[in-house]
């Protein structure tokens, strides 16, 4: 409470008090004026200019005012690299204090500090640190190996750190002193160790840790000890084993079970997981049902948290349920609603009961629906109605009963449940062709309260599907027909296509003057092209053979399916893995929203061995092409790299920290005249760079071609050093060399080149759509982002076959 005060202030003239202060004898007043710095810092005020005078009360014992240099050293080096290389001796000499927070906390700072300078002299006493007597150490530095990886990859591997790869993805030859943490006989600084090498295989795109039977069986032993954090690193490390057989997946279950009673969600979600994952290979079906069955009461108590880990917990359930039905399959009446619950949490509830429904249960579910119809939230009343639809489609058994319950609300003249209701009956009136249709007398007397397109477009269908049992269905359409010009287009094209039933039902005068109405103005006054394309074959069929438009027109419709909209197959089981993680809420991949730009270390004998499996593909072209050259990144550790076609992973951060000059031009990448076409812009003035990019992808002759120009707008000083990298795209497009062909472009200037792309099936992304994500270096900028897209007609596949049935009518 005391340090409060130092927020308070708002003086004019305070940085040169503060730097007084600074400089003072008294202690007690130099640690007052560090507290008063850091606070203003903490508020968004600019403290830097007492950048060397803070810097020089790193000489302390006392730990508090240490921490507070430390932090402000944290926020202003890489806005003063040239001063921060002076806290370099005192950090060395920290790192081998006798006290072990000092120790600590100097390696820490160290790794969070990302200027180059002083990343240099944080080997060695990382070195020191990974083998330090106190866990409490050992447990920093092994974060800290994660940190300097992000920041320079290469000397973390050519400083030993971490080994390199054999054979490019093959096994792991060993990562140094890092996988000997994993062994340690500490918890937590086992579980920083897997939290590093989580994190280093997801920045570099390689494996790290090769888990055997061994090491998993290792990290479980020190799951009991760990924070709930370090339990879940632990647990979604475990996860990437693969058992050799159903006893090893059968010990790892064992190991994992008691992590389900745990008090923390995400702990749970991980140990389910692992769980899930490891059933998939025990061969025993009464062992796997059993442990099945323990993961039901885990999954309910989530249940029993605030809103929003409910509603994260029924995300993760919709899943598990795809994956393992039996699961909770008696389990149904936990997912009902309460009064209380927020609307969100309903709804996932509401798809939850969807998915459990069978004929067992049905009839409790069918009443909780009912009662559901009936309250205040439109949008869950609408809900509630599809699902008792759904349940009718289902369950045969039940569908009499489900209609029963939707006349029921038909009655309550509820507008929206009405219409819902029409909406459904609709669907089973195609599930269970003619069981049904006597109620379409009480649908009928609802016309006049349908406003909605859905619920309009139902009706007309039900009317035409059954025009010769309806005495006036001529009458029913032509009120539709009133306000035909101003409907919406799938009203329109329902109304035709019964207007068009009901003529060949019953070719009388009246039928004859609607489809004549019907047919001119979706051909004459209408700007739809699906509109006026089906009139136009309604028309010809009509007028040639009407007996084949009968045919066609009135042919027997295929019954639909009551299946669930799930996940597919696929996705499915990577969300499965997954779980406890934003994928798992989105019910989308990682990949999908998540775009990670970060450095993937590609070394000499990486390259080769793709090449080498380049050779077994029988990609000739690629192997005449694939040598090993002097690579442009040799000042920063890599030896030897692959041009012109390098392996490109699926990560934007090539560019990063790579300032190196580009090489001489390649043939295949040369300049683009001075007459190049006029391009979009992609990077303006309004980012504040001084540069402005044009860009756009084409496919010509030679394949397809990046055309770019840059403008050197307002930077004082040339552009030089070009990189290109794309990030994963639906064409699966890659640069053919990361540097672009570019002199130096002065200030006022404009510069041209042509990028060819080569095709790499690791980065297509067809989720991507039209998206394409790029990102630019240069000197002096750094790297600039950028997206762009792909023209429709590069990803438009061939006009396939038409295939029969592809009208619905």
């Amino acid at each position: 409470m005391a340090d409060g005060k130092y927020f308070s202030t708002t003086k004019k003239g305070e940085i040169h008090e503060l730097k007084t202060e600074l400089n003072a004898v008294d202690k007690s007043k130099k640690k007052d004026a560090v507290k008063k710095v850091i606070a203003a810092m903490t508020v968004g005020k600019d403290v830097s200019p007492l950048f060397p005078d803070v810097i020089n009360q790193m000489q302390t014992d006392d730990m508090e005012l240490k921490k507070l240099v430390y932090l402000y050293l944290i926020n202003y080096a890489k806005t003063q690299p040239d001063l921060a290389i002076m806290a370099v001796n005192t950090f060395v000499k920290d790192s081998q204090d006798p006290n072990p927070l000092i120790r600590a906390l100097a390696v820490r700072t160290m790794g969070c500090i990302r200027v180059d300078k002083i990343t240099e002299y944080l080997c060695d006493p990382l070195h020191r640190c990974l083998k330090d007597e106190d866990p409490y150490v050992r447990k920093t530095a092994a974060v800290c190996v994660a940190k300097l990886y992000d920041i320079n990859a290469e000397l973390v591997e050519d400083r030993g750190f971490l080994d390199m790869l054999k054979a490019g993805w093959g096994t792991a030859a060993g990562w140094g002193l890092l996988l000997d943490l994993i062994g340690d006989a500490n918890p937590m600084v086992v579980a920083n160790a897997v939290a590093a090498l989580s994190e280093i295989q997801e920045l570099g795109g390689k494996p790290v840790l090769e888990l055997t039977l061994g090491t998993v069986s290792k990290l479980l032993r020190a799951l009991n000890e760990c924070t709930e954090w370090g339990q879940v690193f632990i647990l979604d490390s475990v996860v990437n084993y693969l058992p050799a057989d159903g006893k090893d997946a059968e010990a790892v279950v064992e190991r994992v079970l008691p992590r389900l009673q745990h008090a923390n969600s995400a702990v749970v979600l991980s140990a389910i997981k692992v769980i899930l994952k490891n059933l998939q290979y025990i061969n025993d079906e009464t062992v796997r049902a059993a442990l099945s069955r323990k993961l039901a009461p885990p999954l309910v108590t989530l249940l029993g948290a605030e809103p929003e880990l409910q509603y994260v917990a029924l995300r993760n359930i919709g899943l598990i349920i795809q994956g393992q039905p039996s699961v909770l399959a008696n389990d149904v009446k936990v997912f009902f609603c309460k009064y209380n619950d927020p609307s969100y949490v309903k709804m996932e509830k509401l798809d939850i009961m969807m998915k459990l429904i069978n004929e067992q249960n049905i009839d409790q579910v069918l009443l909780e629906f009912k009662e559901y119809a009936t309250e205040v939230d439109v949008d869950f009343v609408r809900k509630a109605v599809r699902a008792i639809g759904y349940c009718a489609i289902s369950i045969q058994s039940a569908a009499e009963r489900c209609i029963n319950v939707l006349l029921e609300l038909i009655g309550t003249k509820v507008n929206y449940v009405v219409q819902e209701s029409i909406v459904v009956i609709k669907d089973i009136f195609r599930r269970y062709p003619n069981r049904y249709e006597s109620i379409i007398g009480t649908l009928c007397d609802s016309l006049e309260s349908l406003d909605e397109p859905e619920a309009k477009a139902s009706m007309v269908w039900i009317i035409g599907e059954y025009a010769e049992r309806i005495d006036n269905a001529d009458e029913l359409l032509e009120q539709f027909l009133e306000s035909f010009p101003e409907e919406t287009a799938a009203v329109q094209l329902a109304l035709m296509t019964a207007t068009v039933k009901l003529f060949l039902k019953k070719p009388v005068e009246k039928p004859q003057q609607l489809i004549q109405l019907v047919l001119t103005y979706a051909t004459q006054e209408t700007d739809n092209p699906d509109l006026r394309d089906r009139a136009y074959i309604y028309w010809r069929l009509l007028s040639t053979d009407p007996e084949a438009a009968k045919d066609v027109v009135l042919a027997e419709k295929p019954t639909i399916s009551g299946a669930h909209d799930g996940t597919e197959p696929a996705l499915l089981n990577e969300l499965l893995g997954e779980l406890g993680s934003l994928a798992s809420v989105y019910h989308k991949p990682a990949s999908s929203f998540v775009s990670k730009m970060r450095l993937a270390v590609h070394r000499a004998d990486d390259l080769a061995a793709a090449a080498a499996r380049g050779s077994h593909s029988g990609d000739s072209e690629t192997l005449t092409s694939a040598v090993v050259a002097e690579s442009p990144l040799a000042g920063l550790g890599a030896s030897a790299a692959l041009t012109p076609t390098p392996p490109v992973p699926d990560l934007l951060g090539d560019l990063l920290d790579l300032d190196v000059p580009a090489p001489a031009p390649a043939a295949a990448a040369a300049a683009a005249p001075p007459d190049a076409p006029n391009l979009p812009m992609v990077f303006g003035e309004d980012k504040g760079k001084g540069v402005v990019l044009c860009a756009a992808l084409s496919q010509q002759a030679e394949g397809y071609v990046y055309q770019l120009s840059v403008s050197n707008v307002a930077v004082g000083a040339p552009l030089n050093g070009f990189m290109i990298q794309l990030n994963k795209n639906a064409l699966g497009l890659a640069p053919a060399s990361q540097h672009v062909a570019l002199d130096a472009v002065p200030p006022g200037a404009t510069a041209t080149a042509r990028v060819p792309m080569v095709h790499n099936p690791a980065l297509a992304a067809p989720e991507q759509g039209q998206l394409l994500q790029v990102a630019i270096k240069c000197n002096p900028l750094g790297v600039l982002y950028f997206n762009d897209s792909i023209p429709a007609q590069l990803l438009a596949p061939p006009p396939p076959a038409a295939a029969q049935g592809a009208f619905f009518f």
